[in-house]
Formats: C-alpha cells, structure tokens, sequence
C-alpha cells in the first residue's frame, strides 16, 4: 500500500514535536535556539501551506468536511502570527519563552485535531486513491513552499537590517 497523504503529514509533524523538544532545551539567544527555532517556522510555515494547497483545498469543495478545512487554516494563520512574533522578540528574555510554550501549546493541539479527528475522517471520506495522488502533490509542492518560507525569513531580516 502507497503512502497517504496523512502518514506524510505525521512525518512533519512527529519531526516538528522534536523541533520543539529541542527548542524547550535550549537557554537564552543560543546559536542553538535560534537555529532550531528558524528550522521550525520555516518548516512548519511552509509545511502548512502545502498542506493547505494539497488536502484542505481539496476538502474546501467537500461539504462535509468545509467546516474542517476553514478551522484548520484558521489554526494555520493564528500560528504564523505567533510565529512572527517570536521572530520579533528577544530570544533572551523571559517572554520569549513564556510565548513559545504558547505555540507549542496550540501547535500540538492543532496536531492532535488533525490527526485524531481531520484525517481519518477526510481519509473516509476521500478515500486510498485520492489520499495517495494528495501525498504526490504535496512532495512536489513542499520544496517550492520551503523556498518560500526562507525568502519571506530573508526580506524580513533585510527589512530590519536596512
């Protein structure tokens, strides 16, 4: 049996609960932190917008599962924005912290959603075949969102810088 899109996505995820693991191990504004830290907004950003053009899209124009997919890609901006706001901050500080718990908090529920109740339901209701050719468009799709997610790092870096 060929790989669903859903055990594709866990991959992501199960490397992002890591990240995350990581991060909560490391202290002030480390090499380590900062480096783990970009590693996961950009992989989580760019992991979010694939899974948006590849298996919520494709939910959108299932009725029974619109509801989900429009709760998902709230889930997904609400996180960017934490996401640029931990950017923002001084790694060092106190409030730093106190807000990346805040993420990985609403981070690991939104994971937990998605894979105790959006995906079986949606591999139910999109079935093997299609979940497969799902899994093939977001692989082709993810490295070009990657590449993005690292520009967009880029230009706000330069916007601070110049």
């Amino acid at each position: 049996m060929a790989e669903t899109i859903f055990e594709r996505l866990k991959q992501d995820h199960d490397k992002h609960r890591d990240l995350i693991a990581q991060i909560l191990e490391t202290t002030g504004d480390s090499e380590d932190r900062r480096a783990l830290f970009d590693t996961f907004k950009t992989d989580a950003s760019a992991h979010a917008a694939t899974e948006e053009l590849t298996l919520y899209h494709k939910l959108m124009g299932e009725s029974g599962m619109r509801a989900y997919a429009q709760h998902a890609a709230k889930d997904h901006h609400e996180i960017e924005e934490m996401f640029v706001e931990l950017a923002e901050m001084d790694m060092a500080s106190p409030g730093w912290l106190t807000r990346f718990k805040t993420l990985k908090d609403e981070y690991l529920s939104h994971l937990k959603e998605e894979e105790e109740t959006i995906f079986p339901d949606a591999l139910k209701d999109l079935g093997e075949k299609e979940a497969v050719a799902l899994r093939k468009e977001f692989d082709a799709q993810k490295p070009e969102e990657i590449a993005r997610a690292e520009a967009d790092c880029d230009a706000k870096i330069n916007d601070k810088i110049g």
